[in-house]
C-alpha cells in the first residue's frame, strides 16, 4: 500500500511488522486500543543512514518536514528527584525544555536526558525514539500542533524504519498530555 504522506510505496500496518520493531514498540502495537485503530499505524522501511530529520527530509522531500515529529527524552530535576518524560514536537520546532516542560514537570531544572539514559530506559535506539511504547509511568508531552496534523511520520524505535499515524492518535497514548506551545520555532 502507498503511504498517506511521503514517497513511500510499501507502507504496511504495524501489526503486520512486529518483528521489525523494538520489543516495547511491538508490545504497544499489540496492546493498542482507542478510536484510532492499530491498523492505522503504518510502518515504512527506511535507510538507517538517513534517519536524522534534516537528511531524511532532504532525501524524501521537504513536505515531510511539516508532517513529521521528533520525540525526545527529557529529565526534570527537583532536589534529589529526577523525572523522565518524553516530548513530541513537529520536526521544524524545538522543545521548550526550560519553559513549558520544566514548569509542567514541576522541576527546578530540565534538560535533555543523556543518550545512554534515553536508550536504556526506553529500549529504543537513539535517533529512532518514538512515543509508541514508552514506559507506562512516563509523562508524554505532545505539542497540540502534532495532534492537529492529519498524518505524522515518527520514529519506529529503531533508526531503520518509521511509523506513520494520524496526529489525533498521539492524544490517546498512555500518559499523553497535549500542550499548546510545547514546540517553539527554531531560531
Amino acid at each position: 500500500m502507498r503511504a498517506p504522506i511521503g514517497d513511500f510505496v510499501d507502507a504496511r500496518p504495524a501489526p503486520d511488522c512486529l518483528d521489525l520493531l523494538t520489543a516495547p514498540v511491538a508490545a504497544a502495537v499489540r496492546a493498542w486500543t482507542g478510536p484510532v485503530t492499530a491498523d492505522q499505524v503504518l510502518y515504512v522501511d527506511t535507510d538507517p543512514d538517513i534517519a536524522d530529520t534534516a537528511v531524511f527530509v532532504e532525501h524524501h522531500g521537504p513536505d515531510l518536514l511539516d508532517a513529521s515529529a521528533n520525540c525526545v527524552v527529557v529529565a526534570g530535576r527537583r532536589g534529589e528527584t529526577t523525572t523522565l518524560a518524553a516530548c513530541l514536537v513537529k520536526s521544524a520546532t524545538r522543545v521548550d525544555v526550560n519553559g513549558l516542560v520544566r514548569k509542567h514537570l514541576g522541576a527546578r531544572k530540565a534538560s535533555f536526558a543523556p543518550m545512554d539514559t534515553a536508550t536504556g530506559e526506553t529500549g529504543m535506539e537513539y535517533g529512532g525514539i518514538t512515543p509508541v511504547g514508552l514506559p507506562a509511568d512516563w509523562p508524554l508531552l505532545v505539542d497540540a500542533a502534532v495532534v492537529d496534523t492529519e498524518w505524522v511520520l515518527i520514529g519506529s524505535g529503531r533508526r531503520r524504519g518509521k511509523l506513520i499515524l494520524p496526529g489525533k492518535a498521539f492524544a490517546q497514548l498512555p500518559g499523553a498530555v497535549v500542550l499548546e506551545g510545547l514546540g517553539v520555532p527554531v531560531g
